[in-house]
């Protein structure tokens, strides 16, 4: 287990560094920048000396080799969009609308959809089954803007229970929670449901019951766990997904969070934070994927990790 991890340590290290190269090269074969005259009319002598103290003037593989010396000392640059700070302010600051909000929407839509998957599973080809498919489906399917307008039609506009948008008070939270709970109890209830079929079709499944073990028993000691790996599989990524915030979701309910630094950063040119946001996904990902692998050793003894016997 040790040497598994040490290897896919090594391996987040090259594809970390791999993104960054591309995201980077991509970023400067953009046309434009972070000072052109559509976008910050300046003379050409301030546009000059700007790009000097940015170290924009020089060659791109020192201007790369400069900001990953950086990164590796935890300097991640100063923004160009708000320069009174860092970017690790920035995004300590911004973040944690998007953690809050996004952490719990999946906190809360997972466990439903787990339950929701259960009860469809249970009561196969039942009205309870096609409704936990009519919920996965139209989950699925609505783009989470359309969610989010329907929301805040029907609660704020409609019934006027609660605030339209905003951050501050926790009232104003409930609506955009929902929204970023809608895809993941779509989405829990769907493979819940499928890969608890699976498993109750399998032949130990009617051994068990074969030696009068309770049938619930039989679903949550048995049938439950052998059916977690894809749902661990859907889980982390997934929570790192919407915890880094929703451009769809945070700009309807007007919530201050990362999700419009990702377009800002791009239409601006806004170099350094733009690479933060990308490298900081990148890792969270590929820790992610890690921690998953090894959780799927700890559910299913059975696994085992790195090919070992």
């Amino acid at each position: 287990m040790l040497g598994y991890i040490l290897r896919r340590l090594v391996s987040v290290a090259f594809t970390f560094i791999a993104v960054s190269i591309i995201i980077f090269l991509m970023m400067h074969a953009v046309p434009g920048g972070p000072f052109d005259a559509n976008d910050m009319p300046v003379s050409e002598a301030v546009r000059a000396k700007l790009m000097a103290q940015l170290g924009l003037d020089q060659p791109l593989y020192v201007q790369y080799l400069k900001y990953m010396w950086g990164v590796l000392h935890f300097d991640f640059g100063v923004p160009y969009q708000s320069p009174g700070e860092s970017v690790l302010q920035l995004l300590s600051r911004a973040w944690v609308p998007s953690l809050v909000l996004g952490g719990l929407g999946v906190l809360i839509g997972a466990p439903l959809g787990i339950l929701l998957g259960m009860a469809a599973a249970l009561n196969r080809n039942s009205w309870i089954d096609y409704l936990a498919s009519a919920v996965a489906t139209i989950g699925l399917t609505i783009p989470v803007f359309v969610t989010s307008m329907l929301l805040i039609l029907v609660f704020a506009v409609w019934l006027k229970w609660l605030p339209a948008s905003g951050w501050p008070n926790p009232e104003r939270w409930i609506l955009p929670i929902i929204a970023y709970a809608a895809i993941p109890v779509a989405t829990y209830a769907r493979y819940t449901r499928s890969a608890m079929l699976d498993t109750m079709s399998r032949p130990f499944v009617t051994v068990l019951r074969a030696k009068g073990l309770p049938e619930r028993r039989i679903v949550f000691q048995h049938v439950l766990r052998n059916s977690a790996i894809p749902l661990v599989t859907v889980f982390l990524p997934m929570f790192i997904g919407t915890a880094t915030g929703s451009i769809f979701v945070e700009a309807m309910f007007r919530v201050p969070g990362l999700g419009a630094y990702f377009v800002s950063s791009i239409e601006t040119r806004d170099y350094p934070l733009e690479m933060a946001l990308m490298l900081m996904i990148t890792f969270m990902y590929c820790i992610a994927y890690l921690l998953s692998d090894i959780v799927y050793a700890l559910i299913n003894p059975r696994i085992r990790v790195g090919g070992a016997e």
